[in-house]
């Protein structure tokens, strides 16, 4: 059986503004940003390279959750030095690199203060 995990409810009070910063800043592609009714909003943004997307909604019962309560979703990248320095150089409020044992990090926040980490790993995945 496969399981592939595609789509992740991102929280946010502004889709626009949220929009802007996953576009804008951290480099997302829009794959749709569609109004099904008058009270549903359904944005679908994919990071570079990723099989998975993330979903900014309004009106969708299903995944009502708190602006900024999601925490520490990771996108995983071979340079995180590079991968740092791209998203610093586009505005994000990036953190400093931290090695764990083999396994480095940085994390930024949304403007709703949901939070991401890089993430490399030594040797790749």
């Amino acid at each position: 059986m496969d399981l592939k995990l595609q789509l992740i409810p991102v929280p946010v009070a502004d889709i626009d503004r949220a929009k802007a910063f996953y576009t804008e800043q951290v480099g997302f592609r829009l794959d749709h940003d569609v109004r099904p009714s008058a009270r549903v909003r359904v944005v679908q943004l994919t990071p570079p390279g990723s099989a998975c997307s993330i979903v900014l909604g309004a009106g969708m019962a299903g995944i009502a959750m708190a602006p900024g309560s999601l925490r520490g979703l990771h996108l995983v990248v071979d340079d995180i030095a590079a991968a740092r320095a791209e998203l610093a150089g586009r505005g994000v409020g990036m953190g400093e690199i931290q090695d764990l044992g083999g396994i480095k990090y940085a994390g930024f926040r949304d403007p709703d203060g949901n939070t991401w980490t890089l993430q490399e790993m030594a040797g790749g995945r």
